[in-house]
């Protein structure tokens, strides 16, 4: 019997069952918005010593979070233009080295369709999409044109044994058009439904569709992000990962009765990292959401939890900006202590009052 057991034990950890008789599971990951503001820009720059750009340490607390989850995502926020000039706010061009630090910290996946994708134009939005693939990193959203479009959709991840797709959206590109063919995958509800039919009928078991809208600096979702979301549910949508308020939103576990299963709602996740000021905007979450198989052999999204994190300034000496876990305060430069405490409490605030079934793990 003591031999059974044993043996049960050892399967359950090889196809990712976490205990006997548990589920096989995968767990996602998801951050907001990856900025690179002037000043960041700068102070990698000067860590750099004139070699480039220096972003060994803005990650080195948090990646391990990231690294412990199956598959992880964020918003790259920022063409990679290709240099030599590097711009901050209102048009961002960064080195390609940030994403290489975003990857280095676990991010297997960066999303593309923003309203900054097209702040270089066409030639430096191409530009991107050929960095991420000489890096390793998957990316969705925008693609080179309307043609790689239709060949790269639907994108299909495999993922501890889960057919995983990804859809990727953004409400526009602050008006600049794209005037040499490039494809941005705009918010379109019938190439939305669509494109997801088509990630299903291509054996996609869990979809995760990532917004990019709402309105900048608002902690509520409005009516068009409500409106919109209903139609993902309705459509079949598994997981929906907000971005772009760059400040916190509600998280939701709602239920469609139609499919009879729970989907996960998020309407923002904030700054993942930025050089921005107000006290909302100074960090961010990010949500872990673990699908399981059941015992008939279907896919389905089961819980999700949340944490949050504070973008840290340069402290003097060789700092560089850091993103700091909630549960790492004593990590906060003293200076910086009041802005965290600030970000913290609304927050939490908003989680509060607003989530549905979705808790925070480290308490």
């Amino acid at each position: 019997m003591l031999f059974q057991i044993l043996l049960f034990s050892l399967i359950s950890f090889i196809t990712g069952a976490d205990s006997i008789g548990s589920a096989p599971k995968a767990e996602l990951l998801f951050a907001g918005d990856a900025m690179q503001h002037q000043a960041q820009l700068d102070r990698a720059k000067q860590l750099a010593g004139g070699k480039g750009y220096d972003y060994s340490d803005c990650f080195s607390l948090i990646a391990p979070e990231i690294m412990k989850a199956d598959y992880a995502v964020c918003n790259l926020e920022v063409p990679l233009g290709g240099g030599p000039d590097y711009t901050g706010y209102p048009c961002f061009s960064a080195p390609d080295s940030y994403a290489e630090a975003l990857r280095d910290a676990g991010f297997d996946m960066m999303l593309t369709a923003n309203n900054h994708c097209l702040d270089r134009r066409d030639k430096a939005a191409r530009r991107t999409l050929t960095a991420l693939d000489n890096i390793g990193v998957d990316h969705i959203g925008t693609y080179y044109d309307a043609a790689q479009r239709d060949s790269l959709v639907p994108f299909i991840k495999d993922i501890n044994g889960f057919k995983v797709g990804f859809l990727n959206y953004t409400y526009g590109t602050n008006g600049i058009p794209p005037r040499e063919g490039v494809e941005v995958a705009l918010i379109d509800k019938a190439k939305i439904k669509e494109e997801m039919k088509k990630t299903r009928d291509s054996g996609a078991e869990i979809l995760v569709v990532a917004m990019h809208w709402g309105i900048e600096y608002v902690l509520l979702e409005n009516g068009v992000q409500r409106d919109l979301a209903d139609f993902l549910v309705e459509e079949g949508a598994d997981l929906i990962i907000g971005g772009h308020p760059h400040v916190i939103q509600p998280m939701k576990v709602v239920r469609n009765e139609k499919e009879n299963k729970d989907v996960l709602v998020v309407y923002s996740l904030g700054n993942f990292i930025s050089n921005m000021k107000t006290a909302d905007t100074r960090g961010g979450a990010l949500v872990r959401a673990t699908i399981v198989r059941d015992p008939d052999g279907k896919a389905r999204f089961s819980h999700a939890d949340y944490d949050t994190f504070f973008a840290a300034k340069p402290a003097g000496g060789k700092s560089n900006y850091q993103v700091i876990p909630s549960w790492m305060p004593e990590k906060v430069p003293a200076a910086q202590k009041a802005h965290w405490e600030l970000f913290e409490r609304g927050a939490q605030r908003i989680f509060d009052n607003h989530n549905v079934n979705v808790p925070r793990r480290h308490k």
